[in-house]
């Protein structure tokens, strides 16, 4: 038997709306799970990647970007990513190239601070690395000055010790689209973690379901193809999933929600192209998750404020 002790724990990543998040862990893992694009409020909910190699397990907990809540829905998203601290054996900031640091980034800060002092009460071995932070600065491929990578780990690191109390363990400096710098980061985080066990079998990847995926996906393709405030007030649910019995083929019917009527002719679009575009796009997001054919219908659905209603988000998914 062999004497290599494993590592595991599990890692939450933390960031503004749109700093590359969702991206960092689908290249970590090597499969898409969570919704990307550019729009802020991608992701809704934490979402939890599993990563096993000969080194240990690492659980990944991709949380909702962190901004001022202004709906239930809004408020929701960040308790998810402020109880996501309270689990982690390790936290992952994402900030991009910058020596501006603005209100989303001071509030992070503080979050990461109370996360870290709270921890140190519960252990008096102050000689202990307890919940290390990693500075992740993403998206370095743009910067046309190398020196604003630099500029933005000092601007970083002395406004987390001189306002909150910490500092960063480990920088890693990557850029998620192009993958590079990625591969360290994965062996800088096993450095870090403690020894510990297998929390999920070897070959798993995500708890979340291939439904829950599913709806993601679809959703993602509305946040990509349609304009202004209309993707922050939809939903997507999976009303039926089911493999034929022959298996050629896994019939798929999804509901899109939506907040107004108006809202509702712009997702179906003239003679029903723009449903027809996302249903297009999602199905061959799906077909690849499942690696089979996938024959998918969308139906669209309006609910007026559906993000401020409890017994809806509840309906939803976030409960």
């Amino acid at each position: 038997m062999s004497d290599i002790k494993k590592k595991s724990g599990f890692v939450a990543i933390l960031g503004r709306p749109n700093v590359g998040k969702s991206t960092i862990m689908n290249h970590l893992i090597g499969m898409k799970i969570a919704a990307v694009s550019s729009r802020a409020q991608t992701t809704r909910k934490r979402i939890q990647t599993v990563y096993t190699d000969d080194r240990g397990q690492i659980v990944f907990l991709d949380t909702p970007g962190i901004n001022k809540a202004e709906t239930k829905l809004g408020e929701y998203m960040l308790d998810a990513a402020v109880d996501t601290l309270k689990t982690s054996d390790m936290i992952l900031w994402v900030v991009e190239p910058s020596t501006f640091i603005g209100k989303g980034e001071r509030y992070i800060a503080e979050l990461i601070g109370k996360a870290v002092k709270s921890l140190r009460k519960k252990n008096s071995d102050s000689e202990n690395v307890i919940c290390p932070v990693m500075l992740v600065i993403n998206k370095i491929d743009s910067c046309q000055d190398d020196s604003l990578i630099e500029k933005t780990l000092e601007t970083y690191g002395s406004y987390v010790r001189d306002t909150e109390g910490f500092e960063f363990n480990h920088v890693c400096k990557v850029s998620a689209t192009a993958g590079t710098g990625l591969d360290d980061m994965m062996s800088d985080i096993y450095d870090f973690l403690p020894e510990g066990p297998m929390y999920f079998d070897e070959e798993a990847i995500t708890d979340e379901t291939e439904r829950d995926i599913a709806a993601e996906f679809i959703r993602e393709k509305c946040l990509r193809n349609l304009d202004k405030e209309i993707p922050h007030g939809i939903a997507v649910i999976v009303d039926k999933m089911r493999e034929r019995a022959d298996g050629s083929l896994v019939d798929i019917e999804a509901t899109i929600i939506c907040e107004r009527e108006s809202h509702k002719g712009i997702i179906i679009g003239k003679n029903g192209a723009m449903l027809k575009r996302i249903g297009t796009q999602a199905r061959h997001d799906i077909e690849d998750m499942l690696q089979q054919r996938v024959n998918l219908k969308l139906w669209v659905k309006v609910r007026p404020g559906w993000r401020d209603k409890k017994m809806y988000m509840d309906e939803y998914g976030f409960k």
